[in-house]
Protein backbone atom coordinates (compact mmCIF):
# COMPACT_ATOMS: atom_id res chain seq x y z
CA UNK A 1 0.00 0.00 0.00
CA UNK A 2 1.19 3.33 -1.04
CA UNK A 3 0.34 6.62 -0.21
CA UNK A 4 1.16 10.07 -1.44
CA UNK A 5 0.66 11.85 2.15
CA UNK A 6 0.53 10.87 5.57
CA UNK A 7 -1.41 12.63 8.45
CA UNK A 8 -0.09 13.21 11.37
CA UNK A 9 -2.42 14.54 13.90
CA UNK A 10 -1.43 15.52 17.44
CA UNK A 11 -2.99 17.22 20.54
CA UNK A 12 -3.34 16.90 24.27
CA UNK A 13 -6.46 15.23 23.69
CA UNK A 14 -7.25 13.68 20.63
CA UNK A 15 -10.81 13.23 20.27
CA UNK A 16 -12.95 10.94 18.30
CA UNK A 17 -15.10 13.66 17.15
CA UNK A 18 -12.06 15.71 16.36
CA UNK A 19 -10.75 12.67 13.80
CA UNK A 20 -14.19 12.30 12.66
CA UNK A 21 -14.08 16.11 11.64
CA UNK A 22 -10.68 15.63 9.85
CA UNK A 23 -11.90 12.44 7.94
CA UNK A 24 -15.11 14.23 6.69
CA UNK A 25 -12.63 17.52 5.85
CA UNK A 26 -10.27 14.90 3.92
CA UNK A 27 -13.37 13.29 1.74
CA UNK A 28 -14.97 16.36 1.09
CA UNK A 29 -11.48 17.11 -0.55
CA UNK A 30 -11.26 13.78 -2.84
CA UNK A 31 -8.50 11.89 -0.41
CA UNK A 32 -8.91 8.41 0.37
CA UNK A 33 -7.88 7.34 3.87
CA UNK A 34 -5.33 4.07 2.89
CA UNK A 35 -5.18 3.29 6.78
CA UNK A 36 -4.89 4.62 10.00
CA UNK A 37 -3.57 4.17 13.60
CA UNK A 38 -3.03 6.03 16.94
CA UNK A 39 -0.83 5.67 19.45
CA UNK A 40 0.72 8.34 22.25
CA UNK A 41 1.92 8.13 25.70
CA UNK A 42 0.66 10.21 29.17
CA UNK A 43 1.41 13.70 27.32
CA UNK A 44 -0.69 13.46 24.03
CA UNK A 45 -1.69 11.68 21.58
CA UNK A 46 -1.13 11.54 17.64
CA UNK A 47 -3.19 9.83 15.06
CA UNK A 48 -1.54 8.78 11.50
CA UNK A 49 -3.36 8.17 8.74
CA UNK A 50 -2.28 7.42 4.79
CA UNK A 51 -3.31 9.24 2.38
CA UNK A 52 -3.93 9.34 -1.68
CA UNK A 53 -4.92 12.28 -2.93
CA UNK A 54 -6.22 13.60 -6.12
CA UNK A 55 -4.11 15.82 -7.25
CA UNK A 56 -0.71 15.06 -5.16
CA UNK A 57 1.23 17.80 -6.69
CA UNK A 58 2.79 21.13 -4.49
CA UNK A 59 -0.60 23.20 -5.55
CA UNK A 60 -2.76 20.17 -4.50
CA UNK A 61 -0.90 19.11 -1.13
CA UNK A 62 -0.84 23.43 -0.28
CA UNK A 63 -4.77 23.35 -0.72
CA UNK A 64 -5.67 20.09 1.33
CA UNK A 65 -2.86 21.88 4.63
CA UNK A 66 -5.21 25.11 3.97
CA UNK A 67 -8.56 23.10 4.34
CA UNK A 68 -7.22 21.29 7.03
CA UNK A 69 -6.40 24.09 8.58
CA UNK A 70 -9.36 26.59 7.98
CA UNK A 71 -11.52 24.02 9.76
CA UNK A 72 -9.80 24.57 13.02
CA UNK A 73 -10.58 20.99 15.12
CA UNK A 74 -10.08 21.77 18.49
CA UNK A 75 -7.69 20.34 20.19
CA UNK A 76 -6.16 18.80 16.90
CA UNK A 77 -3.10 19.50 14.87
CA UNK A 78 -2.63 18.03 11.75
CA UNK A 79 0.35 17.96 10.04
CA UNK A 80 0.40 16.77 5.92
CA UNK A 81 3.59 15.26 5.53
CA UNK A 82 5.00 14.25 1.85
CA UNK A 83 5.49 10.13 2.18
CA UNK A 84 9.20 10.62 0.83
CA UNK A 85 10.24 12.74 3.82
CA UNK A 86 8.80 10.08 6.18
CA UNK A 87 10.41 6.87 4.39
CA UNK A 88 14.09 9.13 4.14
CA UNK A 89 16.43 7.11 5.39
CA UNK A 90 18.32 9.52 6.26
CA UNK A 91 17.29 13.30 7.19
CA UNK A 92 18.23 16.44 8.58
CA UNK A 93 16.73 18.45 11.55
CA UNK A 94 17.75 22.00 12.06
CA UNK A 95 15.41 23.99 14.82
CA UNK A 96 15.57 27.55 16.25
CA UNK A 97 16.68 28.01 19.85
CA UNK A 98 15.19 30.62 21.76
CA UNK A 99 11.40 29.54 22.56
CA UNK A 100 12.04 26.75 20.23
CA UNK A 101 14.75 24.20 21.32
CA UNK A 102 15.18 26.17 24.96
CA UNK A 103 12.01 27.93 26.56
CA UNK A 104 13.33 31.20 26.92
CA UNK A 105 14.87 34.26 24.92
CA UNK A 106 18.23 34.33 26.15
CA UNK A 107 18.76 38.04 25.29
CA UNK A 108 15.64 38.95 27.51
CA UNK A 109 17.75 36.51 30.42
CA UNK A 110 20.97 38.79 30.01
CA UNK A 111 18.93 42.21 29.36
CA UNK A 112 17.71 41.46 32.85
CA UNK A 113 20.87 42.36 34.88
CA UNK A 114 20.70 45.30 32.80
CA UNK A 115 17.59 46.29 34.27
CA UNK A 116 16.16 46.47 30.84
CA UNK A 117 14.34 42.84 30.69
CA UNK A 118 11.04 44.63 29.79
CA UNK A 119 12.33 47.08 27.09
CA UNK A 120 14.26 44.49 25.48
CA UNK A 121 11.01 42.09 25.62
CA UNK A 122 8.78 44.46 23.98
CA UNK A 123 11.76 44.91 20.99
CA UNK A 124 12.25 41.01 20.64
CA UNK A 125 8.56 40.47 20.67
CA UNK A 126 8.49 43.07 17.99
CA UNK A 127 10.76 41.32 16.00
CA UNK A 128 9.94 38.24 16.03
CA UNK A 129 6.30 39.08 14.58
CA UNK A 130 8.11 40.66 11.66
CA UNK A 131 7.23 43.86 12.98
CA UNK A 132 11.39 45.23 12.77
CA UNK A 133 14.16 44.64 10.82
CA UNK A 134 16.07 41.56 12.80
CA UNK A 135 19.75 42.77 12.38
CA UNK A 136 18.58 46.17 13.35
CA UNK A 137 16.85 45.01 16.22
CA UNK A 138 19.10 42.73 17.75
CA UNK A 139 21.97 45.17 17.53
CA UNK A 140 19.77 47.62 20.13
CA UNK A 141 18.76 44.83 22.00
CA UNK A 142 22.81 43.91 22.51
CA UNK A 143 23.54 47.44 22.46
CA UNK A 144 22.03 47.75 26.28
CA UNK A 145 24.49 44.71 27.43
CA UNK A 146 27.28 46.95 27.71
CA UNK A 147 29.69 47.32 30.46
CA UNK A 148 27.96 43.91 32.21
CA UNK A 149 30.72 41.23 33.21
CA UNK A 150 31.15 38.29 31.52
CA UNK A 151 30.11 36.59 34.18
CA UNK A 152 26.48 37.00 33.53
CA UNK A 153 26.69 34.37 30.56
CA UNK A 154 27.81 32.17 33.01
CA UNK A 155 25.22 32.80 34.98
CA UNK A 156 22.60 33.29 32.06
CA UNK A 157 22.95 29.61 31.23
CA UNK A 158 22.44 28.09 34.11
CA UNK A 159 18.65 29.66 33.90
CA UNK A 160 18.25 28.75 30.44
CA UNK A 161 15.89 25.05 30.37
CA UNK A 162 15.43 23.27 27.50
CA UNK A 163 11.41 22.63 26.21
CA UNK A 164 9.76 19.95 27.06
CA UNK A 165 10.63 16.76 24.60
CA UNK A 166 13.84 19.01 22.94
CA UNK A 167 16.06 15.91 24.65
CA UNK A 168 14.12 13.24 23.53
CA UNK A 169 13.69 14.84 19.96
CA UNK A 170 17.50 15.06 19.80
CA UNK A 171 18.07 11.54 20.86
CA UNK A 172 15.60 9.96 18.87
CA UNK A 173 16.75 11.58 15.39
CA UNK A 174 20.40 10.94 16.40
CA UNK A 175 19.31 7.15 17.00
CA UNK A 176 17.61 6.39 13.89
CA UNK A 177 21.14 7.84 12.35
CA UNK A 178 19.72 11.28 11.08
CA UNK A 179 21.44 14.54 11.70
CA UNK A 180 20.15 17.37 14.03
CA UNK A 181 21.33 20.86 13.53
CA UNK A 182 20.50 24.71 15.16
CA UNK A 183 20.85 28.03 14.41
CA UNK A 184 20.16 30.54 15.91
CA UNK A 185 19.62 34.72 16.86
CA UNK A 186 21.27 34.23 20.22
CA UNK A 187 24.53 33.51 21.26
CA UNK A 188 27.61 31.30 20.60
CA UNK A 189 28.64 31.29 24.50
CA UNK A 190 25.06 29.71 25.51
CA UNK A 191 24.41 27.62 22.84
CA UNK A 192 28.02 25.75 22.75
CA UNK A 193 27.47 24.38 26.15
CA UNK A 194 23.73 22.85 25.28
CA UNK A 195 24.90 21.79 21.67
CA UNK A 196 27.60 19.69 23.16
CA UNK A 197 25.65 18.13 25.73
CA UNK A 198 23.10 17.18 23.05
CA UNK A 199 25.57 15.71 20.78
CA UNK A 200 24.14 18.41 17.68
CA UNK A 201 26.00 18.03 14.55
CA UNK A 202 25.71 21.36 13.89
CA UNK A 203 25.37 24.66 15.12
CA UNK A 204 25.38 28.49 14.58
CA UNK A 205 24.51 31.61 16.61
CA UNK A 206 25.96 35.19 16.70
CA UNK A 207 29.00 36.09 19.01
CA UNK A 208 29.16 38.20 21.65
CA UNK A 209 32.23 40.74 21.92
CA UNK A 210 33.75 40.60 25.30
CA UNK A 211 36.96 42.85 25.71
CA UNK A 212 38.30 43.01 29.50
CA UNK A 213 35.61 40.56 30.95
CA UNK A 214 33.40 42.93 30.27
CA UNK A 215 30.51 42.52 27.67
CA UNK A 216 30.82 45.89 24.86
CA UNK A 217 27.27 45.93 23.60
CA UNK A 218 27.88 44.64 20.40
CA UNK A 219 28.43 40.94 17.93
CA UNK A 220 31.34 40.12 16.08
CA UNK A 221 31.29 39.30 12.74
CA UNK A 222 27.86 38.82 10.07
CA UNK A 223 24.23 38.48 12.19
CA UNK A 224 22.56 34.95 11.75
CA UNK A 225 19.43 36.27 10.58
CA UNK A 226 16.82 34.84 8.54
CA UNK A 227 18.47 34.76 5.55
CA UNK A 228 21.77 32.92 7.27
CA UNK A 229 19.21 30.44 8.93
CA UNK A 230 18.37 29.02 4.96
CA UNK A 231 21.94 29.68 3.90
CA UNK A 232 23.30 27.44 7.32
CA UNK A 233 20.21 24.91 6.03
CA UNK A 234 21.32 24.52 2.54
CA UNK A 235 24.86 24.27 3.01
CA UNK A 236 24.61 21.15 6.05
CA UNK A 237 22.07 19.31 4.40
CA UNK A 238 24.71 19.44 1.01
CA UNK A 239 27.53 18.39 3.46
CA UNK A 240 25.92 15.17 4.49
CA UNK A 241 24.39 14.32 1.07
CA UNK A 242 20.92 14.68 2.12
CA UNK A 243 18.20 15.87 -0.29
CA UNK A 244 16.33 19.39 1.30
CA UNK A 245 12.89 17.39 0.61
CA UNK A 246 13.96 15.23 3.46
CA UNK A 247 14.99 18.05 5.48
CA UNK A 248 12.43 19.14 8.52
CA UNK A 249 12.88 22.85 9.93
CA UNK A 250 11.33 23.76 13.18
CA UNK A 251 11.06 27.83 14.24
CA UNK A 252 8.57 30.23 16.08
CA UNK A 253 9.32 33.57 14.49
CA UNK A 254 9.66 35.71 11.56
CA UNK A 255 13.29 35.66 11.38
CA UNK A 256 12.73 31.33 10.54
CA UNK A 257 10.40 32.27 7.43
CA UNK A 258 13.34 31.42 5.71
CA UNK A 259 14.43 28.17 6.50
CA UNK A 260 11.11 27.03 7.10
CA UNK A 261 10.12 27.41 4.04
CA UNK A 262 13.33 26.28 2.12
CA UNK A 263 12.91 22.97 4.21
CA UNK A 264 10.97 19.38 3.02
CA UNK A 265 8.52 20.36 5.60
CA UNK A 266 8.77 23.49 8.01
CA UNK A 267 6.94 23.29 11.14
CA UNK A 268 5.84 26.27 13.59
CA UNK A 269 6.70 25.43 17.49
CA UNK A 270 4.19 27.33 19.49
CA UNK A 271 4.43 29.72 16.95
CA UNK A 272 3.34 33.61 16.20
CA UNK A 273 0.13 34.15 14.09
CA UNK A 274 2.50 35.04 11.06
CA UNK A 275 4.49 31.74 11.26
CA UNK A 276 1.68 29.52 11.85
CA UNK A 277 -0.29 31.39 8.50
CA UNK A 278 2.61 30.39 6.05
CA UNK A 279 4.40 26.78 7.40
CA UNK A 280 3.40 23.91 6.76
CA UNK A 281 2.24 22.47 9.95
CA UNK A 282 2.50 23.51 13.65
CA UNK A 283 2.73 22.31 16.85
CA UNK A 284 0.47 24.27 19.75
CA UNK A 285 1.55 22.12 22.60
CA UNK A 286 4.61 22.56 24.73
CA UNK A 287 6.07 19.26 23.79
CA UNK A 288 9.02 19.72 20.89
CA UNK A 289 8.89 16.10 20.88
CA UNK A 290 6.00 15.99 18.77
CA UNK A 291 7.89 16.84 15.89
CA UNK A 292 9.31 13.59 15.84
CA UNK A 293 5.81 12.03 15.29
CA UNK A 294 5.66 14.00 12.17
CA UNK A 295 9.23 13.42 10.53
CA UNK A 296 8.38 9.70 11.07
CA UNK A 297 11.36 9.00 13.22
Amino acid sequence: MTSNVTAVSYGLNVSPTGLQQLRSILTAQGVAVLSEASSGDSRYQVHVAELQLPDATAAGLAALRHAVAEASIAGLDTALVPAGIRSAERKLLIMDVDSTLIQQEVIELLAAYAGKREEVAAVTEAAMRGELDFTQSLHARVAVLAGLPAAVVHSVRNEVRLSLGAAELVAAFKAAGHVVAVVSGGFNQILEPIAGELGLDYWQANELEIVDGELTGRVLGAVVDRAAKEKYLREWAAAEGIALEHTVAVGDGANDLDMLGAAGIGVAFNAKPAVRAVADAAVNMPYLDAVRHVAGV
